[in-house]
């Protein structure tokens, strides 16, 4: 040992291995071992800085001295040593502080791992060695003279054949295993063969050898038939295989296992092709079942008129917007008042589209419970929720290649008015419960008796939904605006409904007409649609006769003509714009809006607020 001083010398005495003596305030080495000079590469160790040999992890270095001076002895792995020469080196530090003439020193040990994992490498197999060998040779010779005897019939084979000895290493590996796997004889005999082929599932899980079927065979005498694992090839790719892992025996003393393995990459990719087309089929079918039956649906409900009729420049506008917009994508706002023929506009803009040769989808939210819109639009799979007993496509499924057409966007609620945009941004669906999107391309025509505008400030319309829809807006007026179309749309429907009666077409005298003309139609063609049937079925003479009722009862409960929510809330705006022009803006007092209603004026106030009208509106 040196030191530059003797006096230190004695505190090595008795120091095992590579130590060194340091002052920690002038990072000094004052004394060190001769293991040390040689292990740390420097024949001038001693009066050099210590801190040059730290070759990495410097802070951990201090943090380790703190915990020396703390505790007066402590160790670490953590810290990165090297030689003088820079040369890496695996260590284990163990720290002593102690104290020379009042100064802190740190007698330092350091312990060569790599030496001592070799140390223990050598104990270890000298023990297997010494134990097993006899054993391990005895089984080595039955492999060998198993595949001598049979290595033609071996090599002759066309599955894949190898042979594992009770340790699990490889004894034999026949030709056609060395083709499939891309392994030679020269890299698999001896090894541990579970850790070179079987390693890990297809999905990326580590495999253990405790798990393998093959290590059961000859742990537990088991014979295995697996029919669907992978084995790894050298180069990396997985391949599926089957096997039967049999254990085999050397007179009464199990020696191992044989497997006997087949590719069936090509006959599984084959498999997983079928079912993915059956799947399709399947599909298809389901889609063609769900549209054939929505057709049949579509077609048993009676229309009034197929056509758009008129001769008003409303019209031929309405015509010309229809012409520009047809053939392409874009999305569509049809606007409207209730009965004006919005779902006629949308029916001729599908078809002047590509899109013609597939179904228009037709959904209208306000005909569905609120509850049930979702699955409705979305689709479902079998026990989504309750009551969702099996697959089911929603409308954005069915119209996939061809248009949707939402009547009435307002009453979709708000809630799943994010999902719908999301699905028309992305192009995508998932069915409620299902965790795969499905594609789409589809067209996008949306409908509203509704002030777009007051929806949107009410909180009951999603602006972005209003954009998306609304690249396109198409404005369809009220009858009342254009009453030169009445003499062309009463003969129309009224041929219709003849008809369909089996009755002769009667004659529309002048006076019939003008009372048709004079009248504001606040049901729009829809209202006069009824006019028309009722006075087809009523008039008993060559004459058209005609009974229009203005009054309020065609609303009641047990009239034939019914009002959606919808339509009701829209008489009700439109009631109460009125009220409150009438009323000059005022809602309470004697002749205040709320005295005209019979209603209180904090109803009222409610109200206004609820339909989100303002001053401007009246």
């Amino acid at each position: 040992m040196q030191s530059y001083d003797t006096s230190f010398d004695s505190h090595l005495v008795g120091a095992f291995g590579p130590t060194v003596l340091i002052d920690l305030s002038r990072d000094l080495i004052l004394a060190a071992t001769d293991e040390a000079l040689a292990f740390l590469d420097d024949p001038d160790l001693i009066g050099s800085h210590f801190a040059r040999f730290v070759a990495g992890g410097m802070a951990d270095f201090v943090v380790f001295i703190s915990e020396v001076q703390h505790r007066t002895t402590a160790w670490t792995r953590r810290i990165f040593m090297q030689t003088a020469k820079g040369v890496s080196l695996k260590t284990e530090l163990t720290g002593r502080v102690i104290t020379v003439d009042g100064h802190l020193m740190l007698l330092l040990n350091l312990l060569d791992l790599v030496a001592l994992e070799d140390h223990g490498a050598e104990v270890t197999t000298g023990n297997l060695y010494s134990g097993g060998l006899i054993e391990w040779q005895r089984a080595q010779r039955f492999f060998a003279d198993l595949e001598r005897e049979n290595q033609l019939i071996l090599n002759a084979a066309g599955e894949g054949i190898y042979g594992v000895n009770s340790d699990g290493k490889t004894t034999f590996v026949n030709r056609a295993a060395q083709e499939m796997l891309g392994w030679t004889t020269e890299d698999l005999l001896g090894r541990d063969i579970h850790t070179m082929i079987h390693h890990h599932h297809l999905n990326g899980d580590l495999y253990p050898s405790l798990e393998c079927p093959i290590y059961q065979s000859f742990r537990y005498e088991q014979v295995n038939r697996i029919e669907n694992e992978v084995f790894w090839r050298k180069d990396g790719k997985p391949i599926r295989v089957e096997y039967v892992s049999t254990p085999i025996y050397d007179g009464a003393q199990l020696v191992g296992a044989v497997v006997i393995f087949r590719d069936i990459t090509e006959r599984w990719e084959s498999e997983r092709k079928l079912r993915d087309a059956m799947d399709q089929v399947a599909a298809l079918r389901d889609q063609l079942e769900e549209e054939n039956a929505y057709l049949q649906e579509a077609i048993s409900i009676e229309r009034a008129h197929h056509d758009i009729i008129g001769r008003s420049d409303a019209i031929r506008r309405i015509i010309t917007q229809i012409e520009l917009v047809g053939p392409t994508d874009t999305s569509v706002l049809i606007r409207g008042e209730s009965g004006v023929g919005k779902s006629l506009v949308a029916s001729a803009i599908h078809e002047d589209s590509s899109r013609k040769r597939r179904p228009m989808i037709h959904f209208k939210p306000g005909a569905v419970s609120p509850e049930k819109i979702e699955s409705e639009l979305l689709g479902q799979i079998r026990g989504a929720f309750a009551g969702a007993l099996k697959d089911r496509p929603g409308k954005l499924e069915l119209a996939h290649g061809g248009t949707l057409f939402i009547d009435e966007i307002c009453d979709v609620p708000i809630e799943i008015q994010g999902h719908l945009l999301d699905v028309l941004n992305s192009r995508s669906v998932r069915r409620l419960g299902d965790d795969r999107a499905r594609s789409l391309d589809l067209r996008a025509i949306a409908s509203s008796s509704r002030d777009i505008d007051r929806e949107i400030q009410a909180g009951r319309l999603r602006q972005d939904l209003a954009l998306h829809l609304g690249v396109f807006p198409i404005h369809c007026p009220p009858l009342r605006d254009r009453i030169e179309d009445i003499p062309v749309l009463t003969v129309h429907l009224l041929r219709i409904v003849c008809k369909r009666l089996g009755r002769n077409v009667p004659v529309i005298t002048e006076g019939a007409m003008r009372k048709l003309q004079e009248y504001h139609w606040p049901g729009n063609v829809r209202e006069l649609a009824n006019v028309i049937e009722r006075g087809a079925i009523v008039s008993q003479t060559d004459k058209l006769l005609v009974e229009i009722q203005t009054h309020v009862a065609s609303v009641a409960p047990n009239s034939s003509t019914l009002l959606t929510e919808a339509e009701v809330e829209h008489i009700r705006t439109l009631n109460t714009i009125a009220c409150m022009k009438e009323a000059g803006g005022r809602v309470s007092g004697q002749e205040g809006a709320a005295a005209l209603l019979g209603i209180k004026p904090t109803t009222l106030y409610s109200r206004l607020k609820k339909l989100g009208l303002k001053d401007e509106d009246w």
